[in-house]
């Protein structure tokens, strides 16, 4: 494969960090444009890729679309016209939108990464468009695999996965950060409360991924009769904290799907 990334932020940036840290893609496979000159340099510097002035100058089979949505159209008309791959990770581009601005012969993958990519913990998901085959699909998912999970969906979910996955590290961070405000309350110093809380959210998330267990059966592991989890559990019901957090991905779902024009 022959990468060129247009966009060279931080998604496009930790995206080919990926890659090239595990072994899927060598830095001189990779090119990169942005017209911001800064971001460029930094692309090169973190990654070891040659950057470019030009979309059109770019020697590549496969393209990633990292740019912002509004400026995704200017971008795609500098795609040269030939067979090749276009993976698109612009928030909210339909793989219609794009075929009805890349020339014939570009296959169209769509992306919902979200930010914990930028560690190396994403959780992503993927849709083919008209032309695209399994082999596009196995490019996609070797990218985003990377940085994190990688699933592919039906395009109809993509605005569901952008309310889950794509903001739902958003309601973590104010989870933890409450969880944190709550050990503050009972009298631990701050640093320590949000390095708990943080880790404590981390490591309950490795145990549902890694063992398995639905997580209202390790709820129950932790909830013994009368203790000190059932009586924070029932506080929690108390605020809605359960139907808070499902109206909140429903919501953004559907926030999703209005500014993508569905």
């Amino acid at each position: 494969m022959k990468l060129g990334v247009i966009g060279c932020g931080k998604m496009g940036s930790a995206l080919v960090e990926g890659a090239i840290r595990s072994g899927a893609l060598q830095a001189e496979q990779v090119t990169g444009c942005d017209p911001h000159p800064d971001a460029a340099k930094a692309f090169a510097a973190a990654t070891g890729a040659h950057v470019v002035d030009t979309i059109g100058a770019m020697e590549a089979d496969t393209y990633l679309l990292c740019t912002k949505p509004q400026h995704a159209e200017a971008a795609l008309g500098w795609l040269p016209a030939k067979e090749s791959r276009l993976i698109s990770v612009a928030a909210g581009l339909t793989t219609a939108w794009i075929e009805a601005r890349v020339p014939a012969g570009v296959r169209v993958v769509r992306c919902m990464p979200n930010t914990p990519a930028l560690v190396g913990k994403g959780a992503a998901a993927f849709c083919l468009g008209k032309a695209a085959n399994s082999t596009d699909a196995e490019a996609a998912r070797l990218l985003l695999g990377s940085v994190g999970l990688a699933v592919e969906l039906p395009e109809s979910l993509m605005d569901a996965v952008t309310g889950l996955s794509g903001s739902g590290p958003a309601f973590v961070y104010i989870m933890i950060e409450a969880m944190a405000d709550g050990g503050v309350r009972a009298g631990l110093p701050r640093a320590e409360a949000l390095k708990l809380a943080a880790q404590t959210v981390l490591g309950a998330a490795a145990m549902v991924l890694e063992t398995g267990i639905h997580p209202g059966a390790l709820k129950d592991m932790v909830a013994s009769p009368g203790g000190t989890t059932i009586a924070g559990l029932a506080e929690l019901e108390r605020h809605g904290m359960r139907s808070a957090f499902i109206e909140a991905v429903h919501v953004a779902a559907r926030r999703s799907a209005e500014l993508g024009g569905a």
